[in-house]
């Protein structure tokens, strides 16, 4: 076979994987010179400060971790509820959940200033803190993931692949809630503590995890000279749908809930009303242009050209964007919103007590953050490249099951 071939489903272009792997690779270095710099200058070069300690490259990195464990549940419907259609993208819904995964603790790790001390958390367990436990969460997703796809693509382990496929459902439901429990267990955020944290992050990864699922395949479609099937897209689409409008939904329940107790009433007002760049970062971008918008644009009747293009780019590319939106305002504005340290007292001092936190991301977090996300990208470009990861569709099967049911 030549080079110019990658699948036997269709033509890969040598020049056009080279050109994907230039532009991934100088992110990559961009977010590689980031890190170096920062380690030499320290975090003072950053907009983080003593009142926001988590920013730009924390909110990439989270929606990368959230994404990796939704973009497995494609995996899971086929595997654990035995759906044909999405058994064929298993094998992709695993590799890019273990990319995505890399690329967000990538983040994390260049983000400590001292990488060696990943040592420390790697070795030492204080099972009283949710960050070790999300260690031990993360560890094992990238093993039980990875045995998940060698049973997928080996033909001899292929009778392993339900029963690991089951633990792998259980395993990434347990990481999504533990990073939700991250924010949840911090009783001193008025915009962390709630019990709503672990399963909104969970219908969260479902919608960002799928939408950059049907991203990725819709390129590797189109890189393929090949077009998705009908009814598989209608199927994609009106998941997709559900889990976007299931996230909206835990957003209402979420701040409903805040409005039922008077103590949350203040940073309620600072989200919705008074809070400048996330008020409309959550209204706008969150709930208009990363909600209602994609649920317009996938059930609006149109033309068979537009529905794809909706389908395949616009509608989850705005999910994504929405995401991104959405973990900027808890993660970011739950810091920014002052902490109640004495509570029924007025406090002030000269260390900005009751003031809100100010933030402003600086190029050097951009580019890390980015550099996480451009080490998915080149993840998933090679692996592609290199194995046969195209989901490839046994319609004479899926045809006989829909007149058996």
């Amino acid at each position: 076979m030549s080079n110019d071939f990658c699948t036997d489903l269709g033509q890969c272009r040598t020049k056009q994987f080279m050109t994907l792997l230039g532009i991934g690779g100088v992110v990559v270095l961009a977010g590689l010179y980031a890190f170096f710099t920062l380690e030499h200058h320290g975090h003072v070069l950053t907009g983080m400060n003593n009142q926001i300690v988590w920013g730009l490259p924390h909110v990439f990195a989270v929606f990368l971790i959230v994404a990796a464990s939704g973009a497995l549940n494609v995996a899971s419907i086929g595997s654990v509820f035995g759906k044909p259609m999405y058994k064929a993208r298993a094998p992709l819904s695993g590799m890019l959940a273990l990319a995505m995964l890399v690329g967000g603790l990538a983040i994390l790790v260049l983000d400590l200033g001292r990488p060696d001390r990943l040592v420390v958390a790697m070795t030492y367990y204080n099972f009283k803190s949710i960050f070790a436990w999300n260690m031990i969460f993360y560890n094992g997703f990238f093993a039980i993931v990875g045995l998940y796809l060698l049973t997928l693509m080996d033909r001899r382990l292929k009778l392993w692949s339900k029963p690991v496929g089951f633990i792998a459902f259980l395993w990434r439901l347990s990481l999504t809630t533990a990073t939700g429990s991250i924010f949840g267990f911090i009783v001193a955020r008025s915009g962390y503590n709630s019990a709503l944290m672990a399963p909104m992050f969970i219908i969260m990864s479902f919608a960002y995890g799928l939408a950059i699922f049907m991203v990725v395949q819709s390129s590797m479609y189109r890189w393929n000279g090949l077009r998705l099937d009908e009814n598989v897209r209608r199927r994609m689409k009106n998941l997709l749908a559900v889990f976007v409008g299931a996230s909206l939904y835990f957003t209402i329940v979420f701040h409903l809930t805040n409005l039922y107790f008077a103590k949350q009433w203040d940073y309620e007002r600072f989200i919705l009303l008074d809070g400048g760049m996330y008020t409309f970062l959550f209204w706008v971008v969150q709930v208009f242009l990363g909600g209602i918008v994609p649920i317009i644009l996938l059930f609006v009747p149109r033309s068979k050209d537009t529905e794809a293009m909706c389908f395949c780019f616009l509608a989850p590319s705005l999910v994504i964007l929405g995401g991104l939106a959405q973990m900027y305002v808890t993660i970011i504005g739950g810091q920014a919103f002052p902490m109640n340290m004495f509570p029924g007292h007025q406090v002030s001092s000269s260390f900005y007590d009751g003031v809100v936190g100010t933030y402003a991301p600086t190029v050097w977090e951009w580019m890390l953050g980015l550099g996480g996300v451009g080490i998915a990208f080149v993840a998933t470009v090679v692996a592609v490249r290199m194995f046969k990861f195209m989901p490839q569709d046994d319609f004479t099967e899926l045809q006989m099951r829909r007149s058996t049911d």
